[in-house]
C-alpha cells in the first residue's frame, strides 16, 4: 500500500527567482524574513534537511540530515496560487492568468449585478481586511456586495454574513466564476463573509474558493483515472475545481489542517493525500506579521513529529511551497520566489540532495512514477535519487 502526504506550506518561498524583479518582488526571501524572528525555531525541518537547500543560510547545517532535499525554480508565468499548486501536480502554465490592477470592466459587473440581483461597491485592489472597513458600514446599509481584487488573479466578494446569506454569497460566486472566462478566466474567485458591526468587522471561516477546472492532466487526474485515492485537506479541493479529487475535507486554520492529515494517515488507503496550510499566507504574509508568519512555522515544526511518527513502510511525506509572501517587504502580495522541497520516509535516502530543480512540475512527475502511472504531465520525475 504506497501513500504520499504532500503538504504545501502555502507561501514559504525561500528566495528571489531570477526573474524577481519583473514582479516587483527583488530581495524577497519569505524563510529568511522569518528567521530573524524571535519567535523562529524549526529544529524538526532542519533534521531533514531544510538548511542544506541551495543558498537557505538562515539556520544550522545538521550533520547527520534524515531527509532529502531540494529547491524548486517555478516554470510558470505569475506566482498565483492556483497556478502554483498546478505546476506542483505537473501543469506548467506559460500564460499569466489575467490581473486587474484598475478594477474589473463595468459591463462585466453590470452583468454580476443583474444576474445576482445586487449592486456591488469598490472595485479595486485591496487587503481584504481594508476592504471591509472602508466599504463594510455603506454594504450593510445597501446589500451592495463588495468586489476587490489584489496583485493576484482574483475577484473576490465580501459580504456580510447577516446582510447575504452564506449560500446565496456562494451562489454569487459561481455566477461570477462562469462569467469569469476567456479573457477574464481569472485563476479564482473568493467568497470572503465577515460578521460583526463597524468598526469591528471580521473575516470569518467560510472563505470559500471557485477556481477554473485545469486546462489539462494533472497529477491529481491521472491518479484517480488510475484508481487511486487522491485525498485534499484544505483548499486543495477548490483550486483544481474538485478535479481528480476522490475526497475531501475543509479546514479552518493550520492546525485544523494537521489534525485532519493525520486523520488520513489512520486510514487505509493507497494513493496521495495533499493538503494545503493556509495560514501563513492569509493570516501572516498579506499582513506584513513577521512574528505571526514565523510562530506558525514554529508551531509546524512542533507538530512534525506527530507526521512522522505515522509514515508507514511505503509512505513518502513531502513538504513544499507554492510562492513566496514575504512579510517584511512594503508589499502585501506573493513574491516570486523558489520553494523549497523536504521528503521523509522510511525508504527515503537520508542526505540526497536534488539540488535547483526546474520546475515545481518534478513533484507531480514523481508522485506519478511511484505509483507506476505513465506520466502525462510536465516534469522530471526524481524518484530515483531519493529511494
Amino acid at each position: 500500500m504506497k501513500r504520499v502526504f504532500l503538504i504545501v506550506l502555502d507561501s514559504v518561498g525561500i528566495g528571489e527567482l531570477p526573474d524577481a524583479a519583473e514582479y516587483g518582488d527583488e530581495g524577497s526571501n519569505t524563510l529568511r524574513a522569518c528567521s530573524a524572528s524571535p519567535y523562529f525555531d524549526m529544529p524538526n525541518m532542519a533534521k531533514l534537511g531544510l538548511f542544506h537547500i541551495d543558498q537557505v543560510d538562515c539556520g544550522p547545517k545538521e550533520e547527520h540530515p534524515q531527509g532529502a532535499w531540494g529547491r524548486l525554480a517555478e516554470a510558470s508565468k505569475g506566482k498565483d496560487t492556483t497556478i502554483g499548486h498546478w505546476e506542483i501536480a505537473g501543469l506548467i502554465s506559460d500564460k499569466q492568468m489575467p490581473t486587474y490592477p484598475d478594477g474589473f470592466p463595468k459591463d462585466l459587473l453590470d452583468d454580476f449585478s443583474r444576474q445576482t440581483g445586487r449592486g456591488w461597491l469598490c472595485n479595486k485592489p485591496y487587503s481584504g481586511t481594508d476592504v471591509i472597513r472602508d466599504y463594510g458600514e455603506q454594504h450593510v446599509k445597501t446589500g451592495d456586495l463588495i468586489v476587490y481584487t489584489s496583485a493576484d488573479s482574483v475577484f473576490q466578494v465580501a459580504a456580510h454574513e447577516e446582510v447575504v446569506p452564506i449560500e446565496e454569497l456562494y451562489r454569487d460566486c459561481e455566477i461570477a466564476r462562469k462569467l469569469l472566462v476567456g479573457e477574464h478566466g481569472v485563476g479564482r474567485v473568493i467568497a470572503r463573509p465577515f460578521v460583526g458591526t463597524y468598526p469591528d468587522f471580521k473575516r470569518t471561516s467560510n472563505r470559500h474558493d471557485f477556481s477554473l477546472t485545469p486546462p489539462k492532466a494533472t497529477m491529481l487526474t491521472q491518479l484517480s483515472e488510475a484508481g487511486f485515492a487522491v485525498l485534499s485537506v484544505g483548499k486543495i479541493v477548490d483550486i483544481f475545481a474538485s478535479d481528480g479529487v476522490t475526497d475531501f475535507v475543509r479546514t479552518v486554520s493550520n492546525e485544523d489542517g494537521i489534525d485532519k492529515t493525520l486523520a488520513y494517515m489512520d486510514r487505509d488507503f493507497e494513493g496521495l493525500c495533499f493538503t494545503n496550510l493556509v495560514d501563513y499566507d492569509m493570516l501572516y504574509g498579506h499582513r506584513n506579521d513577521v512574528d505571526g508568519y514565523a510562530k506558525a512555522l514554529t508551531y509546524f515544526d512542533r507538530r512534525l513529529p506527530e507526521l512522522l511518527a505515522k509514515l508507514k513502510e511505503e509512505d513518502i511525506l513531502m513538504i513544499t511551497a507554492d510562492h513566496g509572501c514575504d512579510p517584511s517587504t512594503p508589499s502585501t502580495d506573493h513574491s516570486r520566489e523558489y520553494t523549497p522541497l523536504v521528503i521523509a520516509g522510511r525508504q527515503v535516502r537520508n542526505g540526497a540532495d536534488l539540488g535547483t530543480r526546474a520546475t515545481f512540475a518534478d513533484i507531480g512527475a514523481t508522485v506519478v512514477e511511484y505509483f507506476g502511472v505513465p506520466q502525462k504531465i510536465d516534469g522530471s520525475s526524481f524518484l530515483n535519487e531519493i529511494l
